[in-house]
C-alpha cells in the first residue's frame, strides 16, 4: 500500500508539472523611491510631458509610462514590485497622513506589491498605520508586505499596524495567481535596515534567515510555483570587490526562493547578482532607474533570460494623468507646508554654478555640502534662539541629496535634509541642543572620528569648531586641541581637563543627538558622556532637548535643518544681480574642521 501511495503521489506531481504552462515573466521593479514623485534636479527644470528639453531624472509620470509600455509589449505575465522605502524623502511625505495619496497613486501607476522599508517607520508605527489606513480608506492600493515584524501586545503604539494585519491590508506573505502560475511573495526588513529604523519600536523584527525559511515553507505548502522575496536588506561589495551583503546571504542560506528584489543599499545593479541560480536585483535610488527582469518559466523551472536597468530620464514622455494628479498634490503641499513658512513650491530660493555634494560612498572628508549644512544650522540657531549654540553638527547619513548647478527651489533644498518629523505639521527632524563638559566634548569627537570608518554615515561636519588632532596617536588620544570659533572670528580654546566643569552647547537634529547617549557603549565603557540641559542637569528625556525658536509663543516652536538651509542660502549675496542669491563661492571647496598636526 505504501508503494502505491508513493507512486500515486509521483503521478500527481508529474501531472501537475505537465499542466503548468510555459510562460514569459517580466518583473518591473523599483526600490528606495523615497517619495520622489517629481523629477530632479533642479526640480524647476522638470517637464515630464515634453522630451529632450531638460536634464532631470526620475519622476512618477515617467515611471508610469515605463510600466504601461512594458505591460503592452509583454504578451506574457508582468509583475510590478517595489522593495521598500517608497515613502520619505520629499515634501510630498508631509501631507501623506492627511491624504494617503502616494499608495493610491502607485496602484494607479500599475504597482502590484510593495514591501515596507525602514524609512516608512520615520514617523513611528502609529503614523505609518494612519498613512496606510488613509490610503486604503480612499481607494485601492497595492498589496503591502511586512514579513518579519513582531508586535508588542502590551504597547498600544503598534496597535494600528496590528489591526491592518487583521484586516488583511498588511500581510507577511501573499499569493497572486496570474497566467496559470501561482506566485508567492514575502518580505524582509534586514538587520542593518532595522538598526536604521530608530522610530519603529515597539515594533521589533525577527531574525531574517529563520523568518525567510518559515515563510518560504508556508508558501510552498500553499502550492506556489514561483517564490519572490521583496527584501529591504541590500547588497554591497566586500573588501575583495565581490558582491556580498544580507541579500546575498539570504539567497545562499534559504532554499526555495526564486527571485530576490532588493532594496536599502541604493545599489544600481546593471546585471543580477546570481547566487546559486537565484537572481538578486536592485535599481539604485529615487526612481532614477527601473529594473526589468525577464524570466522563462518552462516545465516548472525558472530561468533568467534577460535583465536591464531602464533609465528614467528626459527621453521618456510622462503619463499625463499621473502628472496631473501629482500637480494637484503639489498644490496641497504648497498650501499646507510652504505657504505658512513664507515659501512657494515653484519659486527659486538660490542659484549656483557649481556642484555641492556629500556622497556617502565617495570622498566624504572633502565634501563641500556637509560644511554648508552645518554652517546653516549654526547661523539659524544663533539668529533665532536667545541662548544660541557653541557648536553645530550634521552627519553624512542625514544628507540625502546634492545641489546641482541651476536655480534651487524649496523642494530641492528640502530633499537635502528630508528625514524625520517632529510634533507639528512641518516635516523634518527638529533641532535639539545638549550641553557637555570639555572632556565629554572631546570624547564625542574622538568616537565620531572612529565610528565613520566602519559606518560612513556617521561621519560628521561641524560649525563653530576647529580641532587639531594627530592621526598617528593612540585611540581616544588623537585630539590635542579644541577651539570654538565665533562668528566675529574670535577663538576660544576648550579646556578638556577632568577638573573643568564648564559646559559647551552642541546643536544637531534630534535623531543625531540620540547618538550622544551611546558613546559609552561604542567605546566599550572607556568613555562616558552624560547629555545635560543648560543648567547642567542630566537629560533623561531627549525630547526636552528640542529647541524653541519662538519663546513668545506658547508651546515649543520647532526648527528644522531644511528651513535653516533655506534661510542661510536666501541670505547670500546676489553676485550676478538677477534678484536671486548665489551660493557663496567659499563652498566651492571643502572647509576642513579637523586639522592634522604632529
Amino acid at each position: 500500500m505504501k508503494k502505491i501511495i508513493v507512486s500515486l503521489s509521483f503521478i500527481l506531481l508529474v501531472f501537475s508539472l505537465e499542466a503548468q504552462p510555459d510562460s514569459k515573466i517580466v518583473i518591473i521593479h523599483s526600490n528606495d523611491l523615497h517619495s520622489h514623485l517629481a523629477g530632479f534636479a533642479p526640480e524647476l527644470d522638470y517637464s515630464p510631458l515634453v522630451t529632450g528639453n531638460d536634464g532631470t531624472v526620475g519622476g512618477f509620470a515617467r515611471i508610469a509610462s515605463i510600466i504601461r509600455s512594458e505591460k503592452e509589449k509583454n504578451e506574457g505575465i508582468t509583475l510590478v514590485l517595489d522593495a521598500g522605502d517608497f515613502l520619505m524623502g520629499t515634501l510630498f511625505q508631509g501631507v501623506e497622513i492627511k491624504t494617503g495619496f502616494q499608495l493610491r497613486l502607485m496602484k494607479t501607476m500599475g504597482y502590484d506589491v510593495l514591501c515596507i522599508g525602514n524609512h516608512e517607520f520615520d514617523y513611528g508605527p502609529a503614523r505609518l498605520a494612519d498613512i496606510i489606513s488613509s490610503s486604503a480608506g480612499a481607494g485601492e492600493i497595492p498589496a503591502l508586505l511586512l514579513g518579519n515584524a513582531v508586535f508588542d501586545p502590551a504597547d498600544p503604539e503598534d496597535d494600528g499596524l496590528e489591526k491592518l494585519f487583521s484586516d488583511n491590508v498588511l500581510r507577511r506573505t501573499m499569493i497572486i495567481n496570474r497566467g496559470g502560475i501561482r506566485f508567492g511573495f514575502f518580505s524582509l526588513l534586514g538587520k542593518v535596515a532595522v538598526g536604521n529604523a530608530a522610530y519603529a519600536p515597539p515594533v521589533k523584527f525577527s531574525k531574517q534567515i529563520a523568518s525567510a525559511r518559515q515563510m518560504v515553507k508556508e508558501l510552498k505548502d500553499e502550492g506556489c510555483d514561483v517564490i519572490i522575496c521583496l527584501s529591504h536588506s541590500g547588497v554591497s561589495r566586500d573588501k575583495k570587490g565581490r558582491w556580498a551583503g544580507e541579500d546575498v546571504e539570504l539567497a545562499r542560506k534559504v532554499k526555495g526562493i526564486d527571485v530576490i528584489v532588493s532594496g536599502h543599499t541604493h545599489t544600481a545593479l546593471e546585471q543580477p547578482v546570481m547566487v546559486g541560480g537565484v537572481p538578486v536585483v536592485q535599481t539604485g535610488e529615487y526612481g532614477m532607474n527601473m529594473g526589468k527582469l525577464t524570466l522563462e518559466y518552462k516545465g516548472g523551472k525558472l530561468k533568467v533570460s534577460d535583465y536591464s536597468l531602464i533609465p528614467v530620464n528626459d527621453n521618456i514622455a510622462g503619463d499625463r494623468h499621473i502628472h496631473d494628479l501629482i500637480e494637484l498634490q503639489k498644490e496641497r503641499v504648497n498650501e499646507d507646508i510652504l505657504k505658512p513658512a513664507g515659501l512657494s513650491y515653484d519659486k527659486p530660493v538660490v542659484e549656483t554654478d557649481f556642484l555641492l555634494e556629500c556622497d556617502e560612498g565617495g570622498d566624504i572628508r572633502n565634501s563641500n555640502l556637509g560644511p554648508l549644512v552645518a554652517d546653516a544650522i549654526h547661523s539659524y540657531v544663533n539668529n533665532h534662539v536667545r541662548t544660541g549654540t557653541d557648536i553645530s553638527m550634521v552627519a553624512v547619513g542625514v544628507i540625502r541629496d546634492r545641489i546641482v548647478p541651476g536655480y534651487q527651489s524649496a523642494p530641492d533644498i528640502f530633499r537635502i535634509m528630508s528625514m524625520g518629523t517632529g510634533n507639528d505639521a512641518i516635516p523634518g527632524y527638529p533641532l535639539s541642543r545638549v550641553y557637555l563638559t570639555g572632556k565629554e566634548l572631546k570624547s564625542v569627537l574622538e568616537i565620531l572620528q572612529l565610528a565613520y570608518r566602519s559606518t560612513p554615515e556617521n561621519y560628521c561636519y561641524y560649525s563653530g569648531l576647529r580641532v587639531m588632532h594627530d592621526p598617528g596617536r593612540m585611540m581616544f588620544r588623537k585630539i590635542k586641541r579644541i577651539e570654538l570659533v565665533k562668528a566675529d572670528g574670535n577663538v576660544k580654546q576648550v579646556d578638556f581637563s577632568r577638573k573643568n566643569k564648564e559646559l559647551f552647547s552642541v546643536t544637531a537634529n534630534s535623531y543625531m543627538l540620540e547618538f550622544v547617549g551611546i558613546i559609552k557603549k561604542m567605546s566599550f565603557g572607556l568613555l562616558n558622556v552624560v547629555p545635560k540641559d543648560i543648567n547642567g542637569n542630566p537629560l533623561t528625556d531627549m525630547k526636552k532637548a528640542i529647541l524653541d525658536f519662538d519663546e513668545n509663543t506658547p508651546g515649543i516652536q520647532e526648527g528644522r535643518e531644511w528651513l535653516a538651509l533655506v534661510e542661510y542660502l536666501s541670505s547670500m549675496e546676489d553676485t550676478n544681480f538677477n534678484n536671486i542669491p548665489d551660493i557663496d563661492s567659499k563652498y566651492r571647496e571643502a572647509i576642513q574642521t579637523f586639522i592634522p598636526v604632529k
